[in-house]
């Protein structure tokens, strides 16, 4: 099917400026010529490499569907490596439709979701590591996880496993050089270097797998329950970290009667906020339904923000939340420290001895920075410079791949037998080979293009 020129609208959906329909293709070029005129008379197939023109689309009727600008770009100096064409029109979604159905009409076909990335992928301008990036730009939540996305589309995360990848060639060549002329006596000191640069790439490996939790909260966000019973200040605090009134504050309890979630940037980590219905002895029904998802939230959430108010004494609601709290990344903060203080952080620490509390006032601004700083210091110090491991089918394929080196390295100690170790070599290779989209099936291709948006 790669052989078809497919076609999509490329921007999002909505009015704006400018929308965007792409084409690509070996008759892009042609497809388009056939819709769209310039003024200058000239065809888009007299185009060189790279070139604009500026005209109208029109129907086949010689109606003028809107005012637009050709962007051309002829194999393989494009996004796909393929002719590309980019009709760049009015952004109201009625007309980009009009746009895209000529499209169809003079002989596109409809691209499906990720297309576009995954010809570039097939093409080979980028390999799956790089491809997976390029939705990971596409949804980043603050300027550090766009960074980060960005350095692996650059190919940081490509070119460790290709230097993996070479290091464990070498040891094969080593290894199939043994067996393949054991007359020449390759001594002990080059199965000693074996052994060594195996021990090297199991490193490599597992400090990519360290880094597992903190690509995942960088792309997925660190989800972050905040609990409390009633107006202890639950939805002011996510009201803070959005810098908006995205919660309803009131003093009438239960007002948060289901999660309310948001993405906030806590120096430059994205933490998934989600404020939760007040824990209290209801009888409210549904009020009922929202306490029961606040328990859930909190036994699921990476990270609690247990909130209890210390201008009111502690009660059995306060204490139903602690059973929720042992064992789990739990922040205390102690709210509405500006009013007279009747709970004080002391009392509070004999009641959950482990935990730190911070002691706030959004009203005055008290323990503000001090509780963005414990929030911190959960997350983990990431270094946005490093390669990182973007999903669990990277991390398992690098689970196997050491798991092969570490048999090949049993192996070669106990001289069992060099075309063993240099199989289990190999078959290391092979799991690097299907994470960088070497060798790997179409059923995964499908599945990983599949969480793409169409235009992309």
């Amino acid at each position: 099917m790669i052989d078809e020129t497919i076609s999509a609208i490329a921007t999002a959906a909505g009015n704006a400026g400018v929308g965007i329909v792409r084409l690509s293709g070996e008759r892009a070029i042609d497809i388009a010529d056939k819709i769209f005129f310039a003024l200058n008379k000239k065809p888009l197939t007299s185009a060189g490499e790279r070139e604009i023109f500026f005209g109208h689309v029109q129907n086949f009727s010689g109606k003028i569907v809107d005012e637009a600008i050709a962007l051309v770009m002829r194999a393989p100096k494009s996004y796909t490596k393929e002719n590309v064409i980019e009709l760049q029109c009015h952004g109201g979604s009625v007309v980009l439709r009009e746009v895209l159905k000529l499209t169809f009409e003079a002989g596109a076909r409809p691209a499906e979701r990720g297309e576009f990335t995954k010809r570039a992928f097939l093409n080979g301008r980028i390999d799956l590591t790089q491809a997976q990036a390029v939705l990971d730009v596409i949804q980043a939540k603050t300027s550090a996880a766009l960074s980060v996305a960005q350095n692996q589309l650059a190919g940081r995360t490509s070119q460790t496993i290709r230097d993996i990848r070479q290091a464990i060639l070498n040891s094969v060549a080593h290894i199939e050089a043994i067996i393949d002329f054991p007359e020449d006596d390759l001594d002990d000191v080059t199965i000693n270097e074996v052994d060594k640069n195996i021990s090297a790439q199991v490193e490599n490996l597992n400090d990519l797998l360290e880094n597992q939790s903190a690509g995942k909260i960088l792309r997925e966000g660190l989800e972050t329950a905040i609990i409390g019973k009633p107006n202890v200040g639950k939805s002011s605090l996510l009201n803070f970290f959005a810098k908006t009134e995205r919660a309803i504050v009131t003093e009438i309890p239960g007002t948060t009667r289901d999660q309310i979630e948001e993405f906030v940037n806590v120096g430059g980590i994205p933490l998934k906020i989600i404020d939760t219905a007040g824990i209290r002895n209801s009888s409210d029904a549904v009020e009922q339904i929202g306490i029961e998802r606040a328990k859930t939230c909190a036994q699921r959430a990476e990270l609690i923000l247990a909130l209890f108010d210390g201008s009111r004494p502690l009660d059995d609601e306060d204490a139903e939340i602690f059973k929720l709290l042992p064992e789990k990344n739990v922040l205390i903060l102690l709210t509405k420290t500006d009013l007279p203080p009747v709970t004080t952080k002391n009392f509070l620490a004999e009641k959950i001895p482990a935990a730190q509390i911070v002691e706030l006032s959004l009203r005055s601004g008290t323990g503000v920075d001090e509780m963005l700083s414990a929030i911190g210091e959960r997350v983990g110090k990431i270094d946005f410079e490093m390669s990182f491991v973007r999903d669990e089918r990277e991390a398992d394929l690098l689970r196997r791949a050491v798991k092969h080196l570490r048999e090949a390295q049993k192996t070669l100690r106990l001289n069992i037998g060099l075309d063993f170790v240099s199989i289990d070599l190999r078959a290391a290779l092979e799991c690097l080979s299907e994470l960088t989209g070497e060798s790997v099936t179409e059923d995964v291709l499908n599945e990983i293009f599949s969480k793409f948006c169409v235009g992309k």
